[in-house]
């Protein structure tokens, strides 16, 4: 636990300590992991099985089949 401290504590003491350009970088890095998960998620990646079908027996042997077949 004592380990886990110091580095939370190393952390927080390194962004307490920025400059402004670590700010605008890590600003930049945020909006990229937020395209990256957010946006490409909802209109890139839409929920297949939801969408073709209703029960969960059905999704898990759509799944099976896939995984199986030759």
């Amino acid at each position: 636990m004592k380990v886990i401290k110091k580095i939370f504590e190393f952390y927080i003491d390194g962004f307490k300590n920025i400059d402004k350009l670590g700010i605008k970088l890590w600003i930049i890095i945020a909006i990229k992991l937020f395209i990256m998960f957010v946006i490409l998620k909802i209109f890139f990646f839409p929920n297949f099985l939801n969408s073709k079908f209703e029960t969960d027996k059905q999704k898990s042997d759509y799944i099976f089949n896939n995984l199986t077949k030759n």
